[in-house]
């Protein structure tokens, strides 16, 4: 290789400068390379390097994956135009868990930000293991993931996973869920396999994050009862009054799920982009903020990007904060600038 390729710039070797000079005598190449030289092959050395660096950069697109949450597609699209100022192009593409973990391992993608932890540590161990998939940092902490019902099923005496046996008829015998292969899913379909807290004759109904909630609207409005899987942030937490159950210690586990989302990257990732992995790294999200964008997405269809750019335009503090070590990719681009360059519509 002729150059170091990062994601910060140019780096020529000079060893590797010096095999392209014309020389006469291989003895005395460094002399011989000195004198013969002249600005203009010196000149269009270096333009050429340049432009094969330029060519070469492997960080200069980034492929964030993303599941059908809306809260990793607003986590995604803030960093997704956090980067695209620095001067990166990015793609996001959707999949279910097991889809994205195998397009992370194979490297068709590099960030997936949306790992929640414990729940999903069973779609992640096996990356780790064989070393495709990389944990990075905490990106959220204080969430939770665990069953729920509306406050009016709560105030009728169902708080916990051992009342809800008893109260099966009520239920119809549903459990709802997310999408088919969501780590959720895969805990009550456990849960009820294992016979735990005499759930055994419940069924679990996968839907989607859109029909969940349509689900629990309809139930709230008809005054039904409904146990579902529930999680914050969501919006969902402001708009419907829901109850987490509590007494689950095995299965989504204590604090009403509680749970830390984190950052994994591709193998490698950090490595061969340690500039934009800087910036990924940087991101620390709140539960406050991710509902704030959740909620125009989920209620007021704002488009994922445009409801990212309406927060980033109101906290260019929290934006300064994230830039900090970081570096653009284009000289023309002011990293000063950037924080309030979000004050204008999208």
């Amino acid at each position: 290789m002729l150059f170091n390729a990062t994601d910060s710039g140019p780096h020529i070797r000079k060893s590797n400068l010096l095999r392209l000079l014309p020389v006469k005598n291989l003895k005395h190449s460094r002399y011989v390379a000195a004198k013969h030289m002249n600005k203009k092959t010196i000149s269009a050395l270096i333009l050429l390097l340049i432009s094969l660096h330029a060519h070469a950069d492997k960080c200069s697109r980034i492929n964030f994956g993303v599941v059908g949450w809306t809260d990793v597609k607003s986590t995604t699209a803030i960093a997704q135009l956090l980067l695209e100022r620095l001067g990166y192009r990015i793609s996001v593409q959707e999949f279910t868990v097991p889809d994205l973990y195998q397009a992370l391992a194979a490297q068709r993608i590099d960030v997936f930000l949306g790992n929640w932890l414990p729940s999903m540590q069973a779609d992640i161990q096996p990356f780790l293991n064989n070393g495709s998939v990389e944990m990075g940092p905490a990106n959220l902490v204080g969430a939770k993931y665990t069953l729920a019902v509306p406050k009016y099923v709560s105030d009728a005496g169902i708080r916990t996973f051992q009342d809800l046996a008893a109260n099966k008829d009520q239920f119809r015998g549903y459990i709802y869920g997310l999408e088919k292969g969501n780590d959720g899913n895969r805990i009550i379909q456990s849960m009820i396999q294992d016979n735990a807290y005499e759930l055994g004759q419940f069924s679990l109904v996968p839907t989607s994050e859109r029909i969940l909630m349509a689900q629990i609207r309809k139930h709230i409005r008809d005054k039904k009862w409904i146990v579902f899987l529930g999680w914050e942030p969501h919006p969902m937490n402001e708009k419907f009054e829901v109850t987490y159950l509590s007494g689950d210690e095995q299965y989504f586990g204590p604090n009403y799920g509680g749970s830390t989302i984190h950052t994994n990257f591709r193998k490698q990732f950090r490595s061969d982009c340690p500039n934009a992995s800087q910036l990924i790294s940087n991101l620390k999200f709140s539960t406050s903020m991710e509902n704030v964008i959740m909620d125009d997405i989920d209620n007021r269809y704002i488009d994922p990007r445009n409801a990212a750019w309406n927060w980033l335009s109101q906290n260019p503090e929290v934006i300064q904060k994230w830039l900090s070590g970081v570096e653009s990719i284009d000289a023309n681009i002011n990293i000063a600038g950037i924080p309030e360059s979000f004050s204008t519509s999208p």
